[in-house]
């Protein structure tokens, strides 16, 4: 066999020789077989098998040994629990749902990963045994921090069938009703309860804005920044730097404006137009993040980590930190911002003619909303600057809304809501945004000049 010293085998060489030995193996039964020996590399080829595991291709045993999931005639999958106690099982290879028992479910959570082998059921179905527990969806649990008989537990907010017992040294001195975020000291078993310790003391159901705090410790929503990311953002100026803006094209003589919801918190786009001949000239500009973040920096891989912002009624969770997202990166008025621009030829009939990319550097003119841009259209409010910036604006978006139409585009028009907190953080109302026809018009039967 090929010498895998200085190279760990590949996920499918490593079941092509367990398919072949006559059992399971143990970790330096399989090393032999790829002739490793150093403890480095048999770590490495540990950590592996441990990715296998997790991912239901391969299963360890109590023994230690490792075997092919399907050779066992094991089925993986995630578990979905259900609030009466039973469960199911939805299998990685997409074939019906696995019923768990109560039972079965005594030594799980919602979300974990486990191997389960079938067995028979009642009235001949099938139902599954769990033969081992791959991975923990949960570290940490989020809810009320109660007490009953002298024995306090956490009751996970929004699942009545999680419970997580605390010791008496463990409570951080909690009182009975307050929301907490407790750590997972010890999983369910047949026999007995998960055990944990409280971590921190979120508030009571009367706090201001505890409800987004539940959702962003619950759903796990990163809301804190690393060390490295704080570190590289204190090498990034606070303003824009004369050096960066060097070698761009200059816009900031260019009115472009953001036009954006009244509750917007940062400004990406930005938008201009100008006649020329029977069409337009039109610029869209984005800010350039690229600018500050480099590739697998550690702000690139915390924003590939959120994966994008996240928006709650009382605040932002953002995907990139607030020095950029609201900063640098915000295309606020009357500050210098660097920005990518798509510069385009827009013929009479909405069709782009010519267009180019670069990079530029702009200032814009002013930030509008939907509603204010409308009413300066409209002429409710009178401002002959921005009328002037939105009216080629205005007429460039017919031009496209009459060839979107033209084209046979689906035109899907979604109501959106808004919700609006009192002053406790509560939610008072929820009413539909109030959004203005022109603005989505561009089905068949829309009348556009």
């Amino acid at each position: 066999m090929k010498n895998y010293e200085h190279q760990i085998p590949s996920r499918d060489e490593i079941l092509r020789a367990l398919n072949e030995a006559p059992g399971p193996l143990a970790l330096d039964a399989l090393g032999e077989r790829f002739d490793i020996h150093t403890d480095k590399h048999l770590r490495a080829l540990e950590n592996r098998l441990k990715a296998m595991v997790r991912d239901g291709q391969i299963l360890r045993n109590r023994a230690g040994r490792f075997g092919i999931t399907a050779a066992l005639e094991l089925v993986t999958g995630r578990v979905q629990a259900h609030r009466d106690g039973f469960g199911f099982l939805l299998r990685d290879d997409g074939e019906d749902d696995v019923y768990l028992s109560g039972r079965e479910m005594r030594s799980l959570f919602d979300g974990d990963r486990i191997a389960a082998r079938l067995v028979p059921g009642r009235r001949d179905s099938t139902q599954g045994k769990v033969v081992e527990i791959l991975a923990r969806a949960k570290t940490e649990i989020v809810g009320q921090f109660r007490r009953e008989r002298g024995i306090g537990y956490v009751l996970e907010h929004g699942d009545s069938r999680t419970e997580l017992l605390i010791g008496r040294g463990d409570t951080l001195r909690a009182k009975a009703g307050d929301i907490v975020r407790a750590e997972i000291l010890e999983y369910p078993s047949e026999r007995s309860h998960a055990v944990g310790r409280i971590v921190e003391i979120i508030g009571t159901e009367e706090t201001p804005g505890v409800e987004t705090d539940i959702a962003i410790l619950a759903h796990g929503i990163p809301s804190e920044w690393p060390p490295d990311v704080t570190a590289a953002l204190d090498e990034i100026p606070d303003a824009v730097p004369k050096s960066a803006k060097a070698g761009r094209v200059d816009l900031r003589d260019t009115p472009l404006v953001t036009i954006d919801g009244a509750d917007a918190k940062d400004f990406d786009d930005a938008v201009y137009c100008e006649p020329r001949g029977n069409g337009w000239r039109l610029l869209v500009a984005i800010a350039d993040v690229s600018h500050y973040v480099a590739p697998d920096a550690p702000i690139d891989r915390e924003a590939r980590l959120r994966g994008t912002s996240v928006y709650f009624p009382d605040r932002v969770v953002p995907m990139l930190p607030e020095k950029l997202s609201n900063g640098l990166c915000s295309l606020n008025p009357d500050v210098d911002r660097l920005c990518f621009v798509c510069e385009m030829d827009v013929a009479a009939n909405g069709s782009v003619k010519k267009s180019k990319f670069y990079e530029a550097v702009m200032r814009s003119a002013a930030r509008l909303t939907y509603e204010g841009a409308m009413e300066l259209l409209d002429g409710k409010a009178a401002d002959k600057r921005l009328k002037k910036i939105l009216t080629p604006l205005n007429a460039v978006y017919r031009a496209f809304a009459k060839a979107r139409s033209r084209r046979g585009a689906i035109d899907f028009d979604l109501s959106e809501t808004v919700i609006e907190l009192d002053a406790k953080g509560s939610v008072a109302s929820i009413r539909p945004r109030q959004r203005r026809p022109l603005a989505y018009c561009a089905g068949p039967r829309c009348q556009l000049p």
